[in-house]
């Protein structure tokens, strides 16, 4: 007789238990959020339509149990408050019988993940979020929900899943006349497209946002929009005439970690058009100011960067030591990233059998995450190898004297002022 087989479904939250995995303490700090976080979100899922529970008491045992491993936690930091937070705005949402009252809650809980890099972490939060508030989420938390699950998919190189969010996100948008979110799910489309490699298409989309943006007076899709268009300008070979629009992004945005983003790219830039002392200006003050982890890992990326452009091979060391000690929390292109500019990095020096082995690490995390831009890039540096020096610079878009051009002489000036307020 043939047995059928049980399709075992994953554990709910599952996500926040592998924190276990990577820790030599079960007891640590990291851990004891963990499970506290997957306790919480299992009390949370009881709100859900699609969770009756068993017993009309089990909501109020399950809280009792889940409030008191959270008041025990006493490890102090944020995270312990968003789950105390989600714990008591779970209770009151139960009370009063509407569940959209813990989709807030939810949504700081998962920017703060989604900022702290634990990506797979952020998307079981909104996806929580969408899944227990179901028809009965506001339009404005149902949105804001699927625009973060698009942009954390597109930081994963997920993109089809990516698209289709912020298509969904897009149309929930118009449906209320919400023209504001409407243009992010533009700028995120595009983002995709610029992910995929299609950058022809990435440019077209920008500059027809940035448009629209400034027609409707919206000043953060207008700076998404800036930011998007000079990244793509720079992937296409264009660093010089990319940094005034990350600039004007940069004095647009209102809040630090976008502030944090495009001094970041900044920085590509004007390292691409040969003025390393700029660049290390602008990178500087991200890892001064601290704060987003996503920007921290950046910049050290680039200051690592910075300094085998230089030849500066203990500062090289010294960073490239730094970015190894975070690669758990990089997302795929960040780890990609990485990986290309050691290897750019040991070329420098003239360690070209380490180069090799670096990039094709690189090209093979890049394949597998379907980072095709990268893998045009890094197919370029490593055809340049076998010519030396000379076509290794050629390939890397080197520059051996900064351009120099009006707005980039103005934005040098804007960018030594604000290293000199906060140094």
């Amino acid at each position: 007789m043939r047995v059928p087989r049980v399709k075992v479904q994953p554990l709910p939250h599952a996500v926040f238990l592998t924190r276990l995995a990577s820790a030599t303490d079960s007891n640590a700090i990291e851990v004891r959020l963990g499970q506290g976080a997957f306790l919480t979100l299992r009390l949370v899922d009881l709100l859900s339509r699609d969770h009756e529970p068993p017993h009309p008491d089990a909501f109020m045992y399950q809280h009792l149990a889940t409030e008191r491993f959270c008041r025990d936690l006493q490890c102090g930091g944020p995270e312990e408050a968003h789950l105390k937070g989600l714990v008591g705005t779970a209770a009151h949402a139960y009370r009063l019988g509407d569940a959209r009252l813990v989709a807030p809650a939810l949504l700081a809980y998962a920017l703060y993940l989604e900022d702290d890099a634990r990506y797979e972490e952020a998307l079981d939060v909104l996806e929580t979020t969408l899944q227990v508030g179901g028809d009965r989420l506001r339009v404005a938390d149902a949105v804001a929900a699927t625009l973060r699950l698009a942009r954390v998919n597109r930081k994963l190189t997920r993109f089809s899943d990516a698209e289709t969010a912020y298509v969904h996100a897009g149309q929930l948008a118009a449906a209320a006349g919400d023209g504001y979110a409407v243009l992010l799910s533009r700028i995120g489309l595009a983002g995709a497209s610029q992910g995929r490699g299609n950058l022809a298409e990435a440019e077209r989309c920008y500059r027809e946002i940035l448009a629209d943006a400034r027609i409707a007076a919206q000043r953060e899709p207008e700076a998404h929009a800036e930011h998007g268009l000079a990244t793509t300008l720079l992937l296409r070979g264009q660093p010089a005439e990319a940094a005034p629009h990350v600039w004007r992004a940069f004095e647009l945005y209102q809040d630090e970690p976008a502030q944090l983003r495009a001094l970041n790219d900044l920085g590509i830039m004007l390292l691409a058009v040969g003025d390393a002392e700029a660049a290390e200006h602008a990178l500087a003050t991200i890892v001064r100011r601290g704060g987003q982890q996503d920007a921290v890992l950046n910049a050290l990326i680039e200051l690592m960067h910075c300094a085998s452009y230089q030849r500066d091979r203990v500062g090289f060391e010294r960073w490239r030591s730094e970015c190894e000690g975070r690669l758990d929390h990089m997302a795929p292109n960040m780890v990609t990233d990485f990986l290309l500019k050691v290897g750019v990095g040991h070329a420098r020096f003239g360690h070209f059998a380490k180069a090799e082995t670096f990039l094709a690490t690189a090209l093979e995390t890049a394949a597998a995450n379907g980072l095709h831009e990268f893998e045009f890039r890094i197919e370029r540096i490593r055809n340049g190898l076998g010519d030396c020096e000379k076509e290794l610079a050629s390939s890397c878009a080197e520059a051996t004297e900064p351009v120099t051009s009006e707005p980039l002489r103005s934005l040098r000036q804007s960018l030594q002022e604000l290293a000199a307020v906060g140094a």
